[in-house]
Order: structure tokens, then C-alpha cells, then sequence
């Protein structure tokens, strides 16, 4: 059973497959031609953290796929009453064809995972963030970059910037990420990164200073300071990211022809200025869009692979 937890456990052959059928359900959809490839199968939404753009992105791209998504959240069903993830993933697996979680722990997806029939997505954990950052590499495909990118994480080592390690290290393309004091990613996954660059020929730098990282870049990439459930340390996380957030400033150090991306929501203000927010958001809202079709990619492979 194939499952989509994150993108460490994917060949680049296989994510730029994924990708591919994104850019073609995606043409389809444009063009009016229905892709109803997945009709009469079941998407199951287990969401633990609430979300805008996962709910909406899922819901919709499996519905245009012909498949019936259910959503349902941590408060209606018995996990929020204790039942053990094993027992849901065996219970929910049995009825519905695929199933994405948006969870907290990534080691509950994997829990579900191991148990479940049916093939598992992760809408999101605190470790990872796969389908966004598919949907980030669809739009720097689509706005003229490849493997020949140059990209710079600014701000927080968080599930988001996680992703961006493993996409790069996997993909090949240089990525600069710059981190305050303590908000490093964790060195388990910048070795596990560094041991597929070897393969792939990434080149993977990390700055204190975000003026290093962003210098000649290509893509700029933040995310917010402060995630859900660490809002406790908003005030203090505002002081610890001073000077970390991308404005025009930070921008100029950058390729003159350089795009800004954001996962959303924004804080704006804090880790990028609405002058620098609004200048992109041709870019940003193409990138919010394209997690509707790279997760319908991801959704096709995912069949199309476990079928056979």
C-alpha cells in the first residue's frame, strides 16, 4: 500500500509523475473537460486541525475527480471520545477508498497508516506538509523554474520549511533556508536531506542572517511565525523573528525578477509586509490554487499505483 505522508518517501521520478497528472487535470478543468477518473470512490477528510484552504482544496478537487469526499472532524467521530487511531484507520479504511488526515503528532498519520487498507494523505502534521509544498513546486514549474532554482526559506523551521528540505533534496535545485536562534530545523532531517542531495546533486545551505540566504535567489518562501497551537508563544516568537521578515528590503537582495510565495494565512506585518504581499499576489494565490490540482495529482497516482 502506497501511501502520500511525506515527500522523503518518493523518488523524484515519482513526484514529477504526480505533477504531471496535476498539470493535466488542471488543463482538463480549464478547458471544460471533466476528469472524473476517481468516480464512484470515497475520500474519508479526518481533520484534527481545522483548516480553510485544506478542507476546500480536498473537498472540491475529489468531488471534480468524481469521488464522494466525507468530512469529518475530530469532534464528530470517536477519536475525539479515544478511540485508538488503529482501530479508526481499520474501521474507516474498510469504507472509504482514500483517506487525508490534517493532524498534530505525524506519528498518528503513520499509526493510521499502518493499519488502514486504503491509501493515506497527510493534510498536514507538525512534522511535515507534503501536498502544499507539491502544490509550491507546480507553481515554480509553471512560472519558468525547475532544478535550476535557486530558493530561500525565511523564517521558522517548521512542518512547512521541513518540506521544502526534503522537496529540494529530492528535486536537486539549491535551497537556502535562514532560521533565528532556535527555530533551526531539527538535525534529523537536515541529515536525512544531505544523505538524498548526494543523489540528487541539491545543493542545501542554512543562514542565521536571512540576507545570506535570500541573496541572488530566485524564490523567497516564508510562512508564519507562529502556527496553530503556539499561539502561548506569539509574543515571544514576534521578538525572536525581528529582522526575518520579507519586505522590500530583504527583497532587493534577491534576483530582480524574484517571486515571493506564501502557504497562507498571513500575517502581514510580521513575516512578510503587505507592500511585498500584494506585489506577489499573482504568485501567491496561483500557489493557493494549485493545492487543488497537485493534491488531485497526488489523489490519481495514488490510485492509479495502488490499483496495479
Amino acid at each position: 500500500m502506497k501511501h502520500f505522508l511525506s515527500l522523503k518517501d518518493y523518488e523524484k521520478s515519482e513526484l514529477l509523475e504526480m505533477l504531471s497528472l496535476a498539470h493535466i487535470v488542471k488543463s482538463d478543468l480549464k478547458s471544460g473537460k471533466a476528469t472524473t477518473a476517481l468516480a464512484g470512490k470515497s475520500l474519508a477528510m479526518i481533520f484534527e486541525k481545522s483548516s480553510t484552504r485544506t478542507r476546500v482544496s480536498f473537498e472540491i478537487g475529489a468531488a471534480q475527480l468524481g469521488m464522494r469526499p466525507i468530512f469529518l472532524s475530530s469532534r464528530d467521530i470517536q477519536l475525539g471520545r479515544g478511540e485508538p487511531m488503529k482501530d479508526t484507520a481499520r474501521v474507516i479504511s474498510r469504507m472509504a477508498d482514500m483517506v487525508m488526515i490534517r493532524t498534530f503528532a505525524h506519528s498518528r498519520l503513520e499509526e493510521f497508516a499502518a493499519y488502514s487498507s486504503a491509501p493515506v494523505i497527510n493534510g498536514l502534521s507538525d512534522d511535515f506538509h507534503p501536498a502544499q509544498l507539491m502544490a509550491d513546486y507546480m507553481t515554480m514549474q509553471e512560472l519558468g523554474y525547475d532544478d535550476r532554482a535557486v530558493v530561500a526559506w525565511v523564517g521558522d523551521g517548521n512542518n512547512v520549511a521541513n518540506s521544502w528540505l526534503m522537496l529540494a533534496s529530492k528535486m536537486g535545485f539549491e535551497l537556502r533556508i535562514a532560521t533565528p536562534e532556535g527555530y533551526e530545523i531539527a538535525p534529523k532531517w537536515v541529515e536525512l536531506a544531505k544523505g538524498f542531495a548526494q543523489k540528487s546533486g541539491a545543493k542545501l545551505y542554512f543562514y542565521r542572517d536571512p540576507i545570506d540566504a535570500v541573496k541572488g535567489a530566485g524564490v523567497v518562501a516564508t510562512d508564519v511565525w507562529t502556527s496553530m497551537g503556539q499561539e502561548a508563544e506569539n509574543e515571544k516568537r514576534i521578538k525572536d523573528f525581528a529582522g526575518f521578515g520579507v519586505n522590500s528590503e530583504l527583497l532587493s537582495f534577491a534576483d530582480s525578477k524574484a517571486i515571493a510565495l506564501h502557504c497562507l494565512p498571513a500575517h502581514r506585518g510580521e513575516e512578510i509586509t503587505d507592500e511585498v504581499f500584494e506585489a506577489n499576489a499573482d504568485s501567491i494565490f496561483l500557489e493557493a490554487e494549485n493545492r487543488l490540482h497537485a493534491q488531485k495529482g497526488v489523489m490519481l497516482w495514488l490510485e492509479r499505483h495502488n490499483r496495479s
